[in-house]
């Protein structure tokens, strides 16, 4: 096996066959068996401790032959694994453990090699840590600007600045938020995905319409009758929105009490144009939708997209196209959340690590709870590059 001698294998098999962008044919699709090489892996090198990270959506109801599938191989070789996933994001640790304001819910799976007999018969039930922000952490504390941060300097506007007609989008949900929000009681948007196209006085709605889709049509034409005359007003003034592609007639408004669109996180999604606030991104992902910052006017920089990863500015792409920087950075995993989920795995078991590895008990004991420090060392080939 070309595969070294190794205390540590760590891998993120594709996640298409589980994602929800795919279609979540897990272990019947050719990527998905790719699971399989890293057991021969184990089976071949038996290193002390495993870390495999996936999407979210692997552990969740469409895959339950699959994480069972998963855990009894892992245990079968002889690894000591949990039954119940950790699910975790880097947007719940503080940014003095390395969080980053990124919300990237995935699947990490920790194990330790304790032998097959061990392994069948000490069966854990609980996720390595919870959902939950850790060490009293607040992440709507999060500052984009301040906490990634955000390049202020007006060049880096250049081939990430919205086209004019993406600003013409914004500019004209805009202005029905700053039309129509003085009119609600406490100034609160509907939180269901409003749809101009749906502003009628009577829903479109049959015997073949689904029970969720039927609900926002329901929900957006009470809210039509109840606005309608400034409703009314805001569509004449833009020819009834006659000239924007169907997704741009959708506004999906998850930014709560932020004081409009340009003051929000927006993506251009083919559900519409959605709008957060602006303490934590959505995942990256490895096509388009790149968060777009409204107070900036333009999309996150690669340089930015990898800081949400938790790389260090010293980390290079070289002169490859910006589109394949984001799709790297999409389909990687988060430096933080990573480095927080193994070091976490090897302090709560210590006694079983040490037997395997004693070398890795010594380096995460002495190790800081927070990546940065060690992130922020400029390898020597990168200085001697800089040097030339």
């Amino acid at each position: 096996m070309a595969v070294p001698s190794h205390d540590v294998l760590t891998a993120g098999f594709p996640c298409q066959p589980f994602s929800k962008s795919g279609f979540q044919r897990g272990m019947s699709e050719t990527r998905g068996t790719l699971f399989w090489n890293i057991c021969r892996v184990l089976e071949e090198r038996k290193p002390g401790v495993v870390l495999l990270e996936n999407v979210r959506n692997l552990a969740g109801p469409r895959h339950t032959e699959t994480w069972a599938t998963i855990v009894g191989s892992l245990r079968d070789l002889g690894y000591k694994v949990s039954s119940v996933p950790t699910v975790f994001s880097p947007h719940l640790l503080p940014p003095t453990m390395g969080g980053r304001p990124q919300i990237r819910d995935r699947v990490f799976i920790t194990a330790t090699r304790v032998g097959r007999k061990r392994a069948l018969a000490e069966v854990e039930d609980e996720a390595l840590v919870p959902y939950r922000p850790i060490e009293g952490w607040d992440p709507s504390l999060w500052n984009l600007a301040s906490d990634l941060p955000l390049e202020q300097d007006e060049s880096v506007t250049g081939p990430y600045a919205l086209s004019d007609t993406e600003r013409l989008w914004i500019e004209v949900w805009e202005d029905f938020i700053q039309s129509v929000r003085p009119r609600i009681p406490g100034g609160k948007l509907p939180g269901f995905p409003i749809w101009a196209d749906s502003f009628l006085d009577v829903p479109e709605i049959d015997e073949t319409t689904p029970a969720w889709k039927a609900d926002f049509l329901q929900k957006n034409s009470e809210f039509y009758l109840e606005h309608r005359w400034v409703i009314n007003q805001w569509l004449h003034r833009h020819d009834w929105l006659s000239a924007f592609p169907p997704s741009r007639r959708k506004l999906e408004w998850q930014a709560q009490e932020t004081p409009g669109l340009w003051d929000a996180v927006i993506h251009f999604r083919p559900s519409g144009i959605r709008a957060k606030k602006p303490t934590y991104v959505p995942a990256l992902v490895a096509i388009t939708q790149t968060s777009v910052v409204g107070a900036l006017g333009r999309r996150i920089t690669p340089r930015e997209a990898a800081r949400l990863q938790g790389l260090p500015d010293w980390f290079d792409f070289g002169s490859q196209q910006d589109s394949s920087t984001y799709r790297q950075l999409g389909n990687g995993v988060n430096v933080g959340a990573a480095y927080f989920i193994m070091r976490q795995h090897v302090l709560e078991n210590l006694e079983d690590v040490e037997v395997v590895s004693s070398g890795l008990v010594e380096a995460v004991s002495r190790s800081s709870a927070n990546p940065d420090a060690a992130l922020q060392l400029v390898p020597l080939s990168v200085q001697l590059e800089r040097s030339a």
